[in-house]
């Protein structure tokens, strides 16, 4: 029989019912054995629906079903420090939802609790798990574009009518930085392969939400005089776009955390489509996680990358609230 990972679910966040258990499934490598709830009928209503095996009234009935090998954290933000450690005390691999925590210091306590313990931790930034941002670091390291002077993302989306939103909770880590702003933030690092010097950013906060950064715009330096201006938003029209500006090109992604994985290369020769395959980011996730597991590959984003993304976050939001630069040691 085929080796397979068993996941439990800690919680029943949309992300998880939409997106991350039918990656799971898709994956090569994973089964979903449980899910859990603080409320038990919810529990067992979404594991009649998905046909889960078992479902737990508590999070940490879950975690103590030996049969369960890792799980997914798609819980709050603010809660993902207590049930990551938690999780690892029990001996459970963790792929926990981004951000992974409220601050660098919270990510730094949970990775260093998963190395104690001898588990795995992943941030899930199923973005990055497709080829085609592997791609495009490679036509950028080529020079085909020349030298990189800039890059421009933005991830926005308009939920502002929803006012008991978990994202419009400050004490929980809610706010458009936290939940859509930190992908530009990690996709430039990636493809910069350096990490960021300072951080300025101004940002629209409603008194209406919490006073969390409903829309924030940002601007990252990076070594060499390279920048990443982003805006982000939850109270704005939808976009997830990404521009790496070169001295001979440029490189446009009209879709770049979700949707059509397809990009435009610019050069002075003209222009051409990157044709990407259209893969399940979420299945290779589930994939990666369980042949690092299993000692096949390595994690593709180790935990000490979530602790610098944090740092970037952290010095984000201190920009943000406090209107000033903020330096990133």
């Amino acid at each position: 029989m085929e080796q397979k990972l068993r996941w439990g679910v800690l919680g029943c966040a949309t992300i998880a019912i939409h997106s991350v258990i039918p990656g799971i499934r898709a994956s090569k490598t994973g089964e979903v054995a449980a899910i859990a709830s603080r409320d038990v009928h919810k529990a067992q209503e979404k594991a009649e629906q998905l046909e889960i095996p078992k479902a737990y009234g508590s999070y940490e009935e879950l975690l103590h079903d030996p049969d369960i090998d890792a799980v997914y954290i798609p819980l709050p933000n603010h809660l993902h420090l207590e049930w990551t450690i938690r999780a690892a005390e029990a001996g459970k691999h963790v792929l926990c939802e981004k951000p992974i925590a409220l601050n660098a210091d919270q990510a730094r306590r949970m990775v260093e609790a998963c190395a104690k313990a001898g588990v795995k931790l992943a941030e899930a930034y199923m973005y990055r798990h497709h080829p085609r941002y592997e791609r495009i670091r490679e036509i950028v390291q080529s020079g085909e574009i020349g030298t990189v002077r800039g890059i421009h993302g933005t991830f926005s989306f308009n939920n502002a009518g929803d006012k008991n939103n978990v994202r419009y909770r400050r004490d929980w880590g809610g706010g458009s930085i936290y939940d859509v702003g930190c992908y530009p933030i990690s996709a430039a690092r990636y493809i910069l392969g350096s990490e960021p010097e300072a951080a300025t950013v101004h940002a629209f906060l409603s008194p209406e939400h919490d006073n969390v950064d409903m829309m924030a715009s940002g601007l990252i330096e990076f070594p060499d005089s390279v920048a990443l201006t982003f805006d982000c938003a939850m109270w704005a029209a939808f976009r997830n776009t990404l521009e790496i500006l070169g001295t001979d090109g440029r490189i446009e992604v009209p879709s770049a955390f979700i949707g059509d994985p397809n990009f435009i290369v610019h050069t002075q020769e003209g222009q051409r489509e990157e044709e990407m395959p259209k893969l399940n980011a979420y299945a290779l996730q589930a994939d990666n996680m369980a042949q690092a597991i299993w000692g096949e590959q390595p994690l593709l984003l180790n935990p000490d990358d979530a602790i610098l993304n944090m740092q970037v976050i952290d010095a984000c939001l201190a920009s943000a609230y406090e209107r000033r630069r903020v330096a990133i040691t």
